[in-house]
C-alpha cells in the first residue's frame, strides 16, 4: 500500500486538468471505501451469504 500523500498524487495524475476540489474528494473518499473493503476481506472481516441475506431480510420486510 502506497503512503497517503503518494495515493493523492497518483490519483490527481490520473484525473483532468479542469477536476472540481468537489470531485478530488469525491474520487478520495471512494478509494478510501475500496481500501477499507479490501483490508476487511484480508483480515475475513466479512459476512457470509447466509448472515448477508438475515441481515437484508430484515431491511425488505414490508
Amino acid at each position: 500500500m502506497l503512503p497517503a500523500k503518494e495515493e493523492v498524487r497518483r490519483l490527481l495524475n490520473q484525473l483532468p486538468d479542469d477536476t472540481s476540489l468537489e470531485d478530488i474528494q469525491y474520487h478520495i473518499y471512494v478509494q478510501q471505501k475500496i481500501d477499507r473493503g479490501l483490508n476487511d476481506v484480508k483480515t475475513d472481516n466479512t459476512l457470509s451469504e447466509t448472515e448477508f441475506d438475515k441481515k437484508m431480510s430484515k431491511w425488505l420486510e414490508p
